[in-house]
């Protein structure tokens, strides 16, 4: 009898053990009833979903036997690829509207304030909610006391500023999550490392060295948060004859950037600007230390346990979680534009962080 409640049937096709032995389901010691169903919606950024990952493992502990599924959208699906803890991974371009119109969940977990975000949370059925939902007059919504403290940081910058919470530790809370807050969850396949590995580029790195990487990219959304290029640039040229690989990484976004620097210095290797999501994870897996600002190489960073230069202005250094792991160089005094997409200043606050206080931060990771 086909059993169409075991978490390995996809429904449209057969099973891997099927395909793989040719079982069938009376005979099946694969078998796993789908007893306890959780939906985690997280949809932005990739760098915010992949930092959420780090609920995975205690959440799988409370709920041994569950089934999880994550709703996003199709840039993080990359994420979760052959996730130890995800059993699948829905998106909000493809069909996961139409699959939480029919499904029903033991647990819906929306830990974003966004509109988007929480009605897709209050549009799944689910037992039990936790984090936000849009309610009928179109408010976001906290399900709790605890949720609502992160509303609150949300809608009012004094609150945010005052909290001493990382974003892992208020996400614990909001969970009533006791474990030590583990690390974002990432798994890279052994191809896309190797194939970046035996790029004609990245085999000029010298084993024996230091590997540094320079990660320039911030996006689009906060430009405030990049670092100035004449800093990078009087950085780059205080580390030139020192006894390291220097790797460049960046997005499609600073392609003309990334030109601009490899003409200037050419000792630096490039790491290309085009690379898949996993392909950059593997590009930063390759690196002992990342200098960077608050953006996805952080993020990716944490999660691969590097040690970090984490570069912070107009955003909350507190809520990064480094897991003991690397540094965090503010301003020295606090960003008057404080999540603005544009900053009104003069000379803004990053611009305040000198190439030489990241050069005796990283002389102090690469001597640890």
């Amino acid at each position: 009898m086909l059993k169409t409640d075991c978490k390995f049937f996809p429904g449209d096709r057969p099973c891997n053990p099927h395909k793989e032995t040719g079982i069938k389901c009376d005979d099946c010691n694969y078998y796993q009833s789908i007893k306890f169903k959780i939906l985690i919606v997280k949809l932005d950024a990739v760098g915010d979903v992949l930092r959420t990952t780090s609920i995975l493992p205690p959440l799988k502990k409370r709920y041994p036997e569950s089934y999880i599924v994550w709703c996003t959208r199709n840039n993080a699906k990359e994420l979760f690829f052959n996730s130890e803890y995800v059993n699948e991974v829905i998106t909000v371009e493809d069909d996961a509207l139409y699959r939480l119109s029919a499904e029903e969940f033991n647990l819906v977990i929306n830990l974003d304030t966004s509109k988007i975000s929480s009605s897709v949370a209050a549009m799944a059925k689910g037992e039990e909610k936790k984090g936000f939902v849009l309610n009928k007059k179109g408010y976001v919504q906290a399900t709790s006391e605890e949720t609502e403290q992160w509303l609150e940081m949300s809608a009012f910058d004094d609150v945010k500023k005052v909290n001493t919470k990382s974003y892992q530790q208020i996400m614990y809370e909001i969970l009533g999550l006791t474990d030590k807050i583990s690390r974002p969850v990432l798994n890279i396949p052994y191809e896309v490392a190797a194939a970046v590995r035996s790029s004609k580029e990245l085999l000029k790195i010298k084993k024996d060295l230091p590997t540094i990487g320079l990660n320039i990219g911030v996006g689009t959304k906060w430009p405030n948060k990049g670092w100035p290029l004449f800093h990078w640039k009087e950085l780059i040229r205080e580390l030139k004859n020192s006894n390291i690989n220097l790797l460049l990484l960046g997005g499609p976004e600073e392609k003309d950037k990334v030109k601009e620097f490899k003409d200037e210095f050419d000792f630096l290797i490039d790491t290309g600007t085009e690379n898949s999501l996993l392909e950059f994870a593997s590009i930063v897996d390759l690196c002992d230390i990342i200098i960077t600002g608050d953006t996805l190489a952080l993020h990716i960073a944490t999660a691969l346990n590097k040690k970090i230069v984490a570069l912070f202005g107009p955003t909350s250094s507190n809520e990064i979680e480094l897991y003991g792991k690397g540094i965090k160089m503010l301003p020295p005094e606090e960003c008057k534009c404080y999540y603005n997409h544009i900053c009104g200043q003069e000379i803004f606050c990053m611009e305040k962080i000198t190439p030489e206080k990241v050069v005796i931060a990283l002389r102090k990771l690469i001597g640890e």
